[in-house]
């Protein structure tokens, strides 16, 4: 009877989970919170909604933690996992493409704007005459210095994990969650000193949506990273078998990649008179 459930196979047959229903219900009492908040103001159930999905994504990865420490993670199964992220940052790239095209299609053409949406949104060019904007070679420039020395810095983790350095993997790691955290203070700084609003212009909601939705991605990764080193001291992660470090510098390098493509299109195009009178 035994040999019958013997596993002969590379593959995990995960075990009955609650998570799946569990998050689906978290997902939908945060939508309807998040209805109720656009329309009454109350945001109860929104919180409501936030924090059972952190619960369950505390508890999820939870297991998947346990089940790496059981050796479910085969070569296998270590492969998909890592389908898997890929799928999700092509899905996340996709989402960042939907704000650069939106600043584009707003840049490039001020003029059919303007005429399209009956109002004097952009003056006719870019960027709008009301609008002072940044100067890309003071903050902007040295949050990209930052973000790319993180990304320097969790590559050193990672070699350092592979050839089992765990001070250098730490020490790497540690480094690589201060300089997001530096990210994040400079660029909130960069946002209290703005000359522009979110509200009132096009080009403030753009600008806003598209650098302020990658400064909430640089605070995930950086979460992700924190909880990373968390491991580490827990003993975590081995050379062959460390796909939670290794979905987490994904993560953090196609945030630089974004950021370098905000940079230039944002900041140092968008910061002259694109589109002349």
């Amino acid at each position: 009877m035994s040999e019958t459930h013997t596993k002969n196979h590379d593959y995990h047959l995960v075990d009955p989970s609650p998570w799946p229903v569990i998050g689906a219900i978290s997902a939908f009492i945060t939508a309807i919170g998040a209805v109720l908040y656009f329309h009454q103001d109350s945001y109860w159930l929104l919180i409501l909604g936030l924090l059972a999905v952190l619960y369950t994504m505390y508890g999820w990865w939870r297991e998947v933690i346990k089940e790496a420490h059981k050796g479910d993670h085969t070569p296998v199964v270590q492969l998909h996992l890592r389908y898997g992220m890929i799928m999700f940052i092509a899905s996340e790239v996709m989402f960042f493409v939907a704000w650069f095209w939106s600043y584009f299609d707003a840049s490039l053409y001020a003029g059919e704007v303007q005429q399209y949406l009956r109002t004097d949104l952009t003056g006719g060019h870019w960027p709008p005459d009301q609008i002072a904007t940044f100067d890309p070679w003071h903050l902007p420039l040295l949050n990209t210095l930052i973000l790319l020395t993180s990304g320097t810095a969790v590559t050193w983790a990672h070699h350092s994990l592979l050839h089992d350095d765990r001070k250098g993997l730490r020490l790497g790691l540690l480094l690589t969650v201060a300089l997001g955290a530096i990210f994040t203070c400079v660029q909130a700084y960069e946002y209290s000193h703005a000359a522009f609003d979110f509200s009132g212009h096009i080009y403030g909601a753009t600008f806003f949506m598209a650098t302020g939705f990658h400064g909430f991605h640089v605070l995930v990764g950086t979460i992700f990273l924190i909880v990373c080193t968390l491991r580490v001291g827990a003993g975590h992660f081995k050379k062959d078998n460390h796909f939670g470090f290794e979905a987490a510098a994904w993560y953090w390098h196609f945030v630089d990649v974004v950021w370098l493509f905000l940079f230039a299109a944002i900041y140092v195009w968008g910061a002259g008179d694109i589109i002349p009178h």
